[in-house]
């Protein structure tokens, strides 16, 4: 059986299980924002970009990271997880998904930093407030390194930016030096969300990560990041670990697991069930899309790919 005719299109109701997956997180900047030019570095008399811009973000991952470049904010998003202590007191703007447009339009905004995968529906959102919208892509490690670049040079935060990259850097080159020579594990990669779950490709952020800590995806040559599950068709592969993610509400996606691995007869059958090398990802560490918290997701991969 040929994944292609298990792969899940773009539809209405796929891409609102994608935004879903996708809220507690943020992406890349790579280009210009949505609706305009990227602000300049420097303004008028050498002052620092931020001092002229008005920067509202809507993501928890995108505030993670503006955080550490020292850069201000005058919008945050509305979120259950604790963000810097930097802003403190900064107006909330709602939801990721749903940022609430009066709010943000009030602060009077420059530039509000969004994702990539909310970008389908965000954009013409913005674009109807009159704001400029920069959807940041955080589906990779590689592409958020350059976001996080981009948005250094935009506002004179080149120093630390580039400090903040060299250290993922050198972990994902100690993780390499650590894992070279070894037997290369297949893994499975679940991803699930209340009601359903999907496999997750070596081009889903979590995939990259695998990728990274020295994981060979059983999914290999598609496009997108996630498919339709088929547990014949998996079982055929019989990954050597099968990692699984719950997003959306976890605690009850984890359970969902349970049920559906003891329901199920045929996951008895997998390698990795009879080996007990299943595990559940934190959430915190191995979200949908990037966040802060590369390093320490990266040595807790490598800790379930090589135990």
């Amino acid at each position: 059986m040929r994944w292609q005719s298990m792969q899940i299109g773009w539809s209405a109701s796929f891409l609102a299980l994608a935004l879903l997956l996708s809220g507690c997180s943020g992406d890349s900047a790579t280009g210009a924002p949505a609706g305009g030019e990227a602000p300049a570095a420097a303004g008028a008399g050498g002052k620092p970009a931020e001092e002229q811009h008005r920067i509202v973000s809507t993501t928890v991952a995108a505030t993670q990271f503006t955080d550490a470049l020292e850069l201000a904010l005058v919008g945050i998003p509305t979120s259950s997880k604790e963000l810097p202590k930097r802003y403190d007191g900064v107006t909330k703007v709602g939801n990721p998904m749903t940022p609430n447009m009066e709010i943000v339009k009030s602060l009077d905004p420059t530039e509000v930093l969004s994702v990539t995968t909310l970008e389908y529906d965000l954009a013409p959102v913005f674009k109807n407030a009159g704001i400029q919208g920069n959807f940041l892509d955080f589906t990779s490690l590689e592409k958020m390194n350059q976001a996080i670049l981009d948005i250094g040079r935009r506002y004179g935060r080149e120093k630390q930016a580039s400090a903040l990259v060299d250290g993922y850097n050198a972990k994902v080159e100690q993780i390499r030096k650590q894992t070279e020579g070894k037997p290369q594990p297949t893994v499975l990669i679940l991803l699930g969300v209340p009601g359903s779950y999907l496999v997750a490709t070596e081009h889903s952020y979590i995939g990259d990560l695998v990728r990274l800590a020295g994981g060979k995806n059983i999914v290999q040559g598609e496009k997108v990041e996630y498919l339709a599950s088929n547990t014949e068709y998996l079982q055929q592969s019989n990954p050597d670990v099968i990692l699984r993610a719950a997003h959306g509400m976890p605690e009850e996606v984890v359970k969902m697991f349970e049920k559906e691995f003891k329901k199920n007869d045929i996951w008895k059958h997998f390698s990795a069930v009879q080996n007990n090398r299943v595990y559940d990802l934190p959430e915190e560490l191995f979200p949908t899309t990037g966040n802060f918290a590369v390093a320490e997701a990266l040595d807790a991969a490598v800790k379930m790919l090589y135990p």
